[in-house]
């Protein structure tokens, strides 16, 4: 008998009361490298990231950090950067590095059957690059031309002279790239950068996917003994040297669009206020039915797209609102920016419209823990700032239960424009 459905109900809405995340499971290798583990899936893929503290906050001086690790796969003491980029295609693999203000990473995803072999090819890579001259020189005079057509954009300047208003410019979070430095850097820089912060005790593993059985053999068979230089201390909290408040316009005489950033040094996920202000954070510009969006996209037409959000850091955060506007219209879109926060200060938020703002919250969680690469990042996004697995039931506890007032109380405790860095890139004379 075929079952009919009725299309004319509506099925019930359910709000969602909580999330169950499958947890990691905590092991360490032969020589005390962090080994963590998620178990899921059914295809034969496994993804493992190879965890460095050797992000930017680390670099003695621009550029370092990023060489260092693009450089990995250059070549090493077996192998030419050919060998081992041909090597890991011929099992069908693919490598992946990264680096973050905070961390660097060396991540690779293989099938199952081939995983041996190919961590061959990492452990090579990661424990004996010999960072070779000539592949240096080609990589820096790459990136010293992207860095130049880069420089031609309003928004990425205005990111860049943003971050430098924030913090200063020769604070880690805040540094701003320079030709000069292209011409200074040295591979020798790279290298000692390499043995300072590339080492087994400076190195965290973090596997997801249908994980083989002998999967911690396979690690401790390649990466379990000590390797690499000494550990370095990890690097302390350099405090903000940047600008408390203010006004700044960098001007571009051939723009046609101004760059927008508005914001401010806040915190990040280790605070209390966190979770609420998230709220907060999603009602102004935090997805596309926000206010920002409804007024300066939809109402008023001046934007394509506009946007809030707070940038955790591991020794800080900030939180921001960025844009791109024809110059015609930048003074107009500033001011609406600004009215949409004096709402926020001084209105309660409605209820259906928090309510909205839960469910789309509470929604993209749920899509974002979906499969075991996402929960291996849903781990390492608490792991990186110390917390554990109660900070999800804390998210989902603040979530569902802030109120419009104390969302007004957090919009005048944090959103005050006299304490904001407005930062515009463009022209000052359309």
């Amino acid at each position: 008998m075929i079952k009919t459905i009725d299309r004319t109900t509506v099925p019930p809405f359910r709000t969602i009361d909580s999330i169950n995340v499958p947890r990691v499971q905590a092991l360490k290798l032969g020589n005390g490298i962090d080994l963590f583990t998620l178990s899921a899936g059914s295809q034969e893929i496994t993804r493992i990231e190879f965890i460095f503290r050797a992000g930017m906050y680390h670099q003695p001086r621009a550029l370092v950090a990023s060489c260092t690790n693009s450089l990995l796969e250059s070549g090493t003491e077996r192998y030419t950067a050919e060998q081992i980029s041909e090597g890991i295609d011929f099992f069908g693999s693919f490598l992946e590095l990264q680096v973050e203000q905070d961390y660097a990473t060396v991540t690779v995803y293989s099938l199952n059957k081939y995983l041996k072999q190919t961590l061959d090819y990492v452990a090579e890579l990661i424990m004996k690059p010999v960072y070779p001259e000539h592949e240096f020189r080609i990589h820096v005079a790459t990136k010293k031309q992207k860095h130049a057509i880069n420089s031609q954009k309003v928004s990425v300047l205005a990111k860049r002279k943003f971050t430098s208003l924030l913090f200063g410019e020769k604070h880690p979070y805040g540094i701003d790239v320079s030709e000069q430095d292209f011409e200074t850097l040295t591979v020798n820089d790279l290298r000692q950068f390499y043995t300072r912060q590339y080492n087994h005790g400076n190195c965290t593993i973090v596997a997801a996917g249908n994980l083989p059985a002998d999967l911690r053999h396979l690690l401790d068979s390649s990466f379990g003994t000590p390797w690499g230089g000494p550990a370095g201390d990890k690097a302390g909290e350099i405090p903000s040297a940047g600008e408390k408040s203010g006004r700044f316009m960098f001007e571009r005489a051939d723009a046609i669009q101004s760059a927008i950033r508005v914001g401010k040094v806040l915190f990040n996920k280790t605070h209390p206020d966190y979770f609420a202000f998230q709220v907060l954070n999603t009602i102004l510009g935090g997805y596309f039915g926000s206010r920002l969006m409804a007024n300066i996209r939809e109402d008023k037409g001046y934007t394509y797209g506009i946007g809030s959000a707070v940038t955790n850091l591991v020794h800080g955060g900030y939180f921001h609102i960025s844009t791109e506007v024809g110059v015609d219209v930048t003074a107009s879109a500033l001011e609406e920016i600004y009215r949409e926060i004096a709402r926020l200060r001084s209105d309660l938020v409605p209820g259906s419209e928090l309510e909205t703002v839960r469910n789309y919250m509470l929604g993209n969680f749920l899509r974002s823990v979906d499969g075991p690469f996402a929960l291996a990042d849903k781990f390492r996004s608490i792991w990186e700032y110390g917390l554990d697995y109660g900070f999800y039931d804390e998210y989902f506890r603040q979530v569902k239960n802030v109120t419009p007032a104390r969302l007004r109380d957090l919009a005048n405790q944090y959103l005050a424009p006299d304490t904001f860095i407005e930062c515009v890139v463009g022209n000052r004379k359309p």
